[in-house]
């Protein structure tokens, strides 16, 4: 009986968590588009693999040469975990927040795209404590 429901289910509720699935994508997508931009960075380097990384270095106040090092393993892990606390720091918000970016950094990059924070510079120059 089960199969028989299953074989004549609609193409609508088939294609319903892949509908919500790009809806997410596409949510996320705009909220980090938009936090480049409030970083005073072009939107559409989110698209670029690799280049959005520099820019996300050129963003947090780190090198270029980082996004090299990104290519060793376990290094990038630290690296990406420096980068999301730095993140945090040019966007005025805390450890908390940092952590947050850490675990689930699309969602978190999407609040800072589309709340009320104002980006206060490259956190890693020095001017900012967290």
């Amino acid at each position: 009986m089960f199969v028989t429901l299953a074989q004549n289910s609609t193409p609508l509720f088939q294609s319903a968590p892949a509908f919500l699935a790009l809806l997410l994508f596409i949510l996320i997508f705009v909220g980090i588009w938009k936090m480049f931009e409030k970083a005073n960075q072009p939107g559409w380097a989110i698209i670029i693999p690799i280049y959005n990384i520099y820019i996300l270095c050129k963003i947090v106040g780190r090198p270029w040469w980082w996004v090299v090092l990104m290519w060793i393993p376990l290094v990038n892990v630290v690296l990406a975990i420096i980068l999301m606390v730095d993140l945090a720091k040019s966007f005025s918000h805390g450890i908390g927040f940092a952590v947050g970016l850490v675990l689930l950094p699309s969602i978190f990059m999407c609040i800072l795209g589309f709340d009320h924070s104002e980006y206060q510079g490259p956190s890693a120059s020095g001017n900012t404590t967290l």
